[in-house]
């Protein structure tokens, strides 16, 4: 198994389309209890793919390396979440075990901050 390619994604060089409208994440996987919770971000024709990773979950695998955790833990703190690129996928670092359907809403929040956009032009369908 090879490790994830993981670098660290600048907020400004995402699509520009995700500051200029309504936008809807759609989970691809379930929410409630995951570590991983893929998903995408829509608008119109544009799509780009949006996960959210609890940094801190252990088992069976270690979900993120130790060197991205104190990153995503400090973020959170200053009102951010950590935004990664790992193996070509936009991935919110979120600190946590395992997602709420609270904890991904506030990551979602935290991502329209990053990207200059009201949190309300943001849309969540989640599979719980």
């Amino acid at each position: 198994m090879t490790a994830p390619r993981i670098t660290e994604a600048d907020p400004f060089e995402l699509p520009e389309w995700l500051g200029l409208g309504e936008v809807e994440w759609t989970t691809e996987s379930p929410l409630v209890g995951a570590g991983l919770v893929t998903g995408r971000l829509r608008q119109d024709d544009h799509s780009h793919p949006a996960d959210l990773l609890a940094a801190d979950r252990a088992y069976p695998v270690v979900s993120l390396p130790d060197p991205w955790r104190t990153p995503a833990h400090q973020a959170w703190t200053h009102g951010e979440v950590l935004l990664l690129e790992i193996d070509g996928r936009l991935t919110l670092a979120v600190p946590g075990h395992a997602f709420t359907v609270d904890l991904a809403l506030e990551g979602l929040r935290r991502l329209a901050r990053a990207v200059g956009v009201p949190a309300h032009r943001f849309v969540a369908a989640l599979r719980l």
